[in-house]
């Protein structure tokens, strides 16, 4: 390829992402930065950082710090972001990692975060005296009541998603039934139904949108049972993975920022890396490597839903300066 060649095609890239930001309807919504030569462009994700349930909780334990309400405790950290964590931690705010560890604890609050719990970790929060501050996700507090009212209807439940990610943990503690959980295609493929019962399939909020119909499509066929299947991926997963997914079809390097521990900042991960190989997961300021940052060609940013704004801003300010000085 010629250097003229890899120009006109860059310059046609980064043509269509100006007309996809251009567009009113179906378009991207992010920021686009493009260098005055039309070398090079940035753009960043609307979707990128904290959704509303993890706002709402984070907010709602600061919240609790304001009004003075210690000894205050968190079901687990309040979101997969270690930057916050600490940050509360400094603040006095302690995690409780197990019900064994909530056992031992008879004062203060325990703030729910966005993940939510099952049934059992509320029951012996105030079998202990202890104040129950709900910050559970109303998407996920939906999904709560489904598998319980499905339960009681006498279907059998399938959750796709980590069985290891509290959120699913904490829907599976609601069922009244037997429960399998289904997190790769191999899982999908083994499912054997464990009773005669009809199904109730629904989905951790924040798993990847196009598995999710490929693995109901997988038990569908598979099993003879009548399926009721609820699509329980809320909006912005849904919205941050067709707008990272857009972008990287387009971009010579992606950044993904969010916390190691963060399953939907993994996914998003997983989604960018097939549509561009140079796509890199930035947990922390310190993990921006500047120089795989490319002067040239379109960089395109996008966070996980527990990743702090102030932390996107900071790397996506740094790539600017890298490459529209340049221009």
């Amino acid at each position: 390829m010629t250097v003229q060649t890899e120009e006109a095609g860059i310059r046609e890239r980064i043509l269509q992402l100006r007309q996809l930001c251009g567009k009113q309807e179906d378009g991207l919504k992010g920021e686009l930065w493009v260098c005055e030569d039309g070398m090079g462009a940035l753009y960043q994700a609307r979707s990128a950082g904290f959704c509303f349930g993890v706002q709402r909780a984070v907010d709602t334990v600061y919240e609790q710090i304001d009004a003075g309400a210690f000894p205050i405790y968190t079901y687990g950290p309040i979101i997969h972001n270690e930057i916050v964590v600490e940050d509360l931690r400094k603040k006095g705010v302690q995690v409780i990692q197990s019900p064994e560890e909530l056992s031992q604890i008879h004062e203060g609050k325990v703030v729910i975060r966005s993940h939510g719990v099952g049934r059992q970790i509320y029951d012996r929060i105030r079998q202990n005296g202890l104040s129950v501050v709900d910050a559970t996700c109303p998407f996920v507090k939906k999904i709560h009541r489904i598998v319980e009212e499905k339960g009681r209807e006498g279907y059998e439940i399938v959750i796709i998603g980590s069985a290891s990610h509290p959120e699913v943990e904490g829907i599976r503690g609601w069922s009244v039934n037997e429960v399998t959980i289904i997190e790769t295609q191999q899982d999908a493929l083994e499912f054997t139904p464990r009773t005669n019962k009809p199904l109730c399939i629904v989905s951790q909020t924040t798993f990847n949108l196009k598995k999710f119909h490929k693995f109901v499509e997988i038990i569908e066929k598979l099993s003879y049972h009548e399926c009721a299947v609820l699509n329980t991926i809320c909006n912005a997963t849904e919205e941050r993975q067709t707008e990272a997914r857009s972008i990287a079809r387009l971009a010579d390097c992606m950044i993904v920022i969010g916390g190691k521990h963060s399953s939907n900042t993994q996914k998003l991960y997983e989604i960018c890396q097939k549509e561009c190989s140079n796509t890199y997961f930035v947990q922390a300021f310190d993990d921006l490597n500047l120089r795989l940052v490319p002067f040239r060609g379109i960089v395109g940013i996008s966070a996980g839903a527990s990743t702090p704004h102030i932390l996107i801003e900071e790397v996506s300010n740094l790539c600017r300066k890298r490459i529209l000085s340049r221009c």
